[in-house]
């Protein structure tokens, strides 16, 4: 059970004082945070080198195709420009190539690494192929020697798909050298005989304004230009690479090894049985981990104190226990050895006195233990005071008995209310009435005041008696657990030393004061004020 003061500094958010003002954030944060507007712009700024690189090979791609396609269409026409000036055509009036002049021609002119000539008559026949006018011989590396006792490729298999393959090509081939024959140039991107993909122009070969055949320009060299593109996407997806490895290191650095340190320390209190968090390099911080670091190090001060509250509390009941029952085990041996029934009935007396006062212990103790629970556990709303303290009033009048001190009640008309708990608010007012009648002399009256006032906190309720007063030295200390001060002849034992401390229990945790003063006129005053709900302007 913590005192009144740690309960209620552990009520408030972070475990502040009630006066401390609570600490104000930044109120804009990227993203709403600052670690997640960190992340946020490391894998946005990935995403953005990668996507920005994506989208510039996706441009460049085409382009360079259709770069080398006109590349190519000026030297086809170059070449079917040269044809006809040296005489390759033929014959009158019906003008043909010449196969055995086209092959001599192209024999002699340069065809560049990797380009093959192709020329085809009117019917689509080919007549001259430049890979057979070469001396080069066209080919592919033999495949690396496989150990000894592998399995051959099935021929037949290989065969079929090299028959497929061909055919394809063959077909694709036919397909672009008829559309050229049709007297439109062709620019088309395929495969070849050996399956590589291959940059194709065909150019009508033409006498005048007759075409005569097609001269065909291939280049083999897409797959060099497709690996260019690759080779250029790579350094864009390094980058990105090393950014995202980059905020994969500072998140470790920053966010994981931080928590890893604070579940650390939070083994070690439960393993060494302290009783706080300190990190002071990750409190300095000035995002969520320094947040984190110094809500734990807040909360395990708050379990801190409240275990150091609870011992205390044990300490004092057993100590106010065992009080009355000393008494009541001394009264009781004494008993027996009593020869006179006025010294048995003194006895007996002082029996029930000691029983009353450790019945109102127990009581007091009881009350107090379940406060945490009652008031974590009783949703606030509006409670008028006004109406409350009428009842609680009402009741001491109906039920009072000769002799005892009466109670009178002053309020404004209008309600006032605080937002709270009827039922520990009614304690509140419960107990300082008893506590001022306790200390009233025959004759006195206690006054309850309720006003509204123009202070921060509006709602003031005064409770005065017509008593001794308090010494000025324990204005503050009648607020301390089991604190009692009884003036001469009252009856031992009606005052626990819980009452008081329990009112500032449940004042603070309502977010209210209470303080203790003299009258100049003599007696006590108690004062406490609240917070109003629906404040009139």
């Amino acid at each position: 059970m913590a005192s009144a003061t740690a309960t209620a500094r552990a009520d408030l958010p972070g475990g502040r004082e009630p006066d401390e003002e609570p600490v104000r954030r930044p109120l804009f944060r990227f993203g709403g945070s600052r670690l997640g507007g960190f992340i946020l712009v490391l894998n946005l700024l990935s995403l953005l080198i990668l996507f920005g690189g994506a989208l510039a090979i996706n441009e460049w791609r085409p382009g360079l195709i259709e770069a080398r396609q006109e590349s190519l269409t000026v030297q086809a026409e170059l070449l079917a420009n040269v044809l006809r000036e040296e005489g390759v055509t033929r014959g009158e009036p019906t003008p043909e190539l010449d196969p055995i002049r086209a092959s001599i021609w192209l024999t002699d002119r340069f065809i560049p690494a990797g380009q093959r000539v192709r020329l085809y008559d009117v019917n689509g026949l080919l007549l001259v192929d430049s890979y057979q006018v070469t001396e080069a011989i066209g080919g592919r590396p033999l495949p690396d020697a496989q150990p000894a006792g592998t399995a051959a490729e099935d021929a037949a298999k290989a065969n079929l798909l090299s028959e497929r393959r061909v055919a394809r090509a063959d077909s694709e081939l036919a397909a672009e050298v008829a559309a050229a024959l049709d007297g439109s140039p062709q620019s088309t991107l395929r495969r070849n005989e050996s399956g590589d993909r291959v940059v194709s122009v065909s150019i009508p070969v033409r006498h005048v304004r007759q075409v005569l055949g097609v001269l065909t320009v291939e280049s083999g060299d897409v797959d060099e230009i497709l690996g260019a593109q690759r080779q250029a996407l790579f350094p864009f997806a390094l980058v990105a690479l090393g950014v995202n490895l980059l905020g994969s290191l500072l998140l470790h650095l920053f966010v994981a090894r931080p928590i890893m340190r604070l579940s650390a320390a939070a083994d070690q209190v439960k393993l060494q049985r302290a009783r706080a968090i300190s990190l002071p390099d990750l409190e300095d911080r000035k995002d969520e981990i320094g947040d984190l670091a110094r809500s734990l190090e807040s909360m395990t001060d708050t379990l801190s104190t409240r275990m150091d509250a609870i011992e205390r509390f044990a300490a004092d009941v057993s100590h106010e226990i065992k009080n009355p029952l000393t008494s009541i085990r001394s009264a009781l041996e004494t008993l027996p050895l009593v020869k006179t029934d006025a010294h048995r009935e003194k006895l007996t007396a002082l029996l029930q006195q000691d029983v009353r006062r450790l019945d109102r212990l127990i009581t007091d103790i009881s009350n107090a233990s379940r406060l945490d629970a009652e008031l974590s556990r009783d949703r606030p709303r509006p409670v008028d005071v006004n109406r409350l303290l009428a009842d609680i009033v009402g009741i001491y009048e109906t039920t009072a008995k000769p002799g005892d001190i009466p109670v009178t009640f002053t309020a404004p008309e209008q309600p006032l209310r605080v937002m709270g708990r009827d039922g520990p608010l009614g304690q509140v007012f419960r107990n300082l009435i008893d506590n001022a009648r306790s200390f009233s002399p025959a004759g006195g009256v206690v006054k309850v005041t309720l006003e509204e006032t123009t202070d921060d906190l509006p709602i003031r309720v005064r409770v005065e008696d017509q008593g001794p007063g308090i010494p000025a030295e324990n204005l503050e200390t009648v607020f301390e657990r089991f604190y009692t001060s009884r003036p001469k002849g009252a009856v031992f034992g009606s005052n626990s030393g819980l009452g008081l401390s329990i009112v500032r229990q449940i004042a603070e945790a309502h977010g209210g004061r209470v303080h203790a003063e003299n009258r100049p006129e003599g007696g006590a005053r108690f004062e406490i004020v609240f917070p109003a709900v629906g404040r009139r302007a």
